[in-house]
């Protein structure tokens, strides 16, 4: 496709070959102009540069990028995160893990910590909205914990990173009232991981490469060392895991096991309290 200079804006984002929305959002980022502003300059000519610009973002769209790629960043819990191909692209269903791990943190001297933090999309959006918790975020990864470390920076939010697999890096005996996590969940060969944007981000964010429930475990079982008497553990699963999590949890000496439903109505985040 060549997106020809000189068509006016409004002509160009009409005849995009991507949706509406899709379209918008690559107009802006080639022409630098907002939402209003593709529409009150609707009239104006691209210019040769801009052209060329959105020419290689439709055609990179078009391969099947994720838009939070081409773009460098995706919104979430109403912050501005960058994103790359070393983290997870942060989704709204994770939110209500956010939610929550924040309604469970007490009101003095709050402890959370984000186990496979990624973009720090949970710690930091814990940690700017309570700004008075001691919020610790863990990943296996140093080019996500980079990435991390910068969104925290960017929405003014105090988080210690720590490079750790899971539990690791640690110090024995530290406790935190709330522990959080969105790890790797989709089984090994599952068809969804060669699908849409899937396709592209960090596979090893994604699954376990095991039946899916690999991570959950771990947590699981090493959470009770590291929880405050009478703290939660929360976990993102998989839509059609929420049983065998709590099955996992109850076993594991959990009490209050519960799993909540996302806005689609499906059971996405599961938890209990231990002590």
């Amino acid at each position: 496709m060549i997106i020809q200079p000189g068509a006016t804006i409004a002509a160009v984002q009409a005849g995009l070959p991507l949706d509406p929305l899709e379209n918008r959002i690559l107009l802006c980022e080639a022409t630098g102009l907002s939402r209003v502003q593709l529409i009150t300059q609707g009239d104006r000519a691209l210019t040769p540069d801009e052209a060329s610009r959105l020419d290689d973002l439709v055609a990179r769209r078009l391969r099947g990028e994720p838009i939070a790629y081409i773009v460098g960043r995706r919104e979430f819990f109403g912050l501005a995160f960058r994103v790359g191909p070393a983290v997870l692209i942060p989704r709204p269903d994770t939110e209500l893990l956010v939610d929550l791990s924040l309604e469970r943190l007490p009101d003095n001297a709050p402890r959370l910590l984000d186990m496979g933090t990624g973009s720090g999309a949970i710690a930091v959006a814990v940690a700017h909205t309570r700004p008075d918790a001691d919020v610790t975020a863990l990943d296996v990864s140093p080019d996500a914990l980079a990435v991390a470390q910068a969104n925290a920076a960017a929405n003014g939010a105090r988080v210690r990173f720590l490079e750790s697999s899971w539990f690791d890096a640690l110090a024995a005996g530290e406790t935190f009232d709330v522990i959080a996590s969105n790890p790797p969940y989709i089984a090994a060969g599952d068809e969804h991981l060669v699908q849409g944007d899937l396709r592209f981000e960090p596979v090893g964010a994604l699954t376990d490469h095991a039946d899916g429930l690999a991570a959950l475990r771990i947590i699981i079982q090493g959470s009770p060392r590291h929880l405050a008497p009478g703290g939660w553990l929360l976990l993102e699963h998989g839509y059609d895991q929420a049983a065998a999590v709590r099955a996992l949890l109850a076993d594991a000496g959990f009490t209050n096991v519960q799993s909540w439903r996302d806005l689609a109505g499906i059971e996405r985040v599961s938890g209990g309290r231990f002590g």
